[in-house]
């Protein structure tokens, strides 16, 4: 597995370092027999550290963590159960998954963008009698694909990634679909297959 490890305006010892290469390399070997990629970022925010772990495998799967502690290693050991605690809810799926990407076509390419939210205009009133915000500057734009997959496929993506959305091809319909984490804490679906 190739593992990054980095800090932003944090000094990073060799036995932590190595201690997080370590622990990754047993969490991962658990479920995954592929090399997997590994970027953990340690930052320091106020009186504690913060670790943010991304794994993405070889299988289309990325696995998000996030953890915060009085001292690095304690908020590496929190986002690195928040990942192991996830692979443990999903093992099953994984290796179903696995079978599953076989026959599958390949995801369809799109593009992802990050708008910067632009100053309120000056007397234009919105739909409520608010002023409107234009997001029109693009500071941001990556590469995505849309994956054809089922309901709860993309259900434990979303979750796995901890992600607040995510838009798939429903391989059931063929047709686009967005899930969400919504405010209450449950999962939204939009499925435009079955508006009337």
């Amino acid at each position: 597995m190739q593992i990054t490890v980095s800090g932003k305006q944090v000094d990073l010892s060799d036995a932590l370092r190595t201690r997080v290469g370590e622990q990754l390399e047993a969490i991962a070997s658990k479920y995954f027999d592929q090399a997997l990629v590994a970027n953990v970022t340690f930052g320091r925010a106020r009186s504690f550290f913060t670790c943010d772990i991304n794994m993405h495998a070889g299988r289309g799967l990325i696995l998000r963590g996030e953890g915060e502690a009085a001292d690095a290693n304690n908020a590496f050991d929190d986002a690195a159960e928040h990942i192991a605690k996830r692979m443990r809810r999903y093992r099953r799926r994984f290796n179903e998954h696995a079978r599953d990407l076989a026959g599958r076509e390949r995801p369809e390419a799109a593009r992802q963008f990050i708008l910067r939210q632009e100053e309120a205009a000056e007397g234009v009133p919105g739909p409520n009698g608010t002023p409107t915000i234009a997001y029109a500057t693009v500071i941001a734009e990556q590469p995505a694909e849309i994956d054809r997959l089922s309901v709860s496929d993309a259900v434990m993506r979303m979750d796995l990634a901890d992600q607040p959305v995510l838009m798939f091809r429903n391989s059931a319909t063929g047709k686009l679909n967005v899930v969400y984490r919504r405010s209450d804490g449950h999962i939204g679906w939009i499925d435009p297959s079955t508006s009337g």
